[in-house]
């Protein structure tokens, strides 16, 4: 992430600070934030918010949106501010980098503001990574969360499941995700387990799936196969070789044994071909 060269520190009125349109967190506990309202009023804003100042004259907040509605309800009147020199984008990117690194979002919320700013700014996904300090692996795993439909990912949240419930789901097809997801709820799955099941399902799939083309390619080239089979003992017969070849068919197989006589000075052996 690029460094941010130019801060300091002042007193601001709450009436002051507008919103980010790259905000990431859409929704906030009450609960937690009424406990937060009431340590604010105890004990002062003890993290001061990050913001920037826009060309208005006036500050955009960068993060800190709890911080800062928890200490209007508090009646703070100015609340400690951290002016940093930022571009939109580099802002944007900095709020972000700072929830990914104290955990202050879900999962899906920090998925959706990643998509937003690469989307907003032309980021690759390698550039983006880069700027925000985690590999490009994670960010893709992250990224792919977004292909879940909305009431899945707040079905998801709602029980509380984790990144790694969510991304196994990914690989369970549309039709059969939300039975699935309802297992996993009502079962209380843990994200290992849930692998576990998936795979599971998935593994069952895949065999029959690997099974029927072949099924199908036995019984269709069988035919051909027996011709060739014929005219090689027919060729063999017309060199003068003692050939003879007999078919046996169970509901599991088909095979095929040639027998091929050969004499020697002492007694009459013979040589099998058992092709299966």
């Amino acid at each position: 992430m690029h460094t941010i060269p130019e801060k300091k520190l002042i007193m601001l009125r709450p009436d002051e600070i507008c919103p980010s349109s790259n905000q990431a967190r859409k929704s906030f506990d009450e609960y937690s934030l009424k406990t937060l309202s009431e340590s604010i009023a105890a004990s002062g804003v003890i993290q001061p918010v990050a913001v920037r100042k826009r060309r208005n004259g006036r500050y955009e907040l960068i993060s800190g949106e709890k911080r800062l509605r928890a200490a209007v309800q508090a009646g703070l009147r100015r609340v400690p501010c951290i002016v940093y020199r930022l571009d939109e984008e580099t802002a944007a990117i900095y709020s972000i980098s700072e929830n990914l690194h104290k955990g202050g979002l879900s999962f899906f919320e920090e998925a959706a503001a990643i998509q937003r700013v690469i989307n907003r700014y032309g980021m690759s996904v390698s550039e983006a990574a880069e700027r925000l300090g985690i590999p490009q692996s994670a960010l893709m795993n992250k990224l792919r969360l977004l292909r879940l439909d909305d009431c899945t990912k707040q079905r998801i949240t709602d029980a509380e499941l984790t990144e790694r419930h969510a991304r196994a789901l990914l690989r369970i097809s549309d039709e059969k995700r939300g039975t699935v997801l309802e297992k996993i709820i009502s079962d209380s799955l843990t994200a290992k387990q849930t692998e576990e099941l998936v795979y599971d399902l998935l593994n069952s799939k895949q065999s029959i799936a690997r099974e029927e083309p072949v099924r199908k390619y036995v019984i269709n080239d069988v035919r051909l196969f027996a011709n060739s089979l014929t005219k090689l003992v027919d060729m063999l017969l017309n060199s003068g070789i003692d050939a003879r070849s007999k078919k046996y068919e169970n509901e599991k197989y088909i095979e095929y044994r040639v027998r091929i006589n050969k004499e020697n000075n002492d007694s009459n052996e013979c040589k099998q071909l058992k092709i299966c």
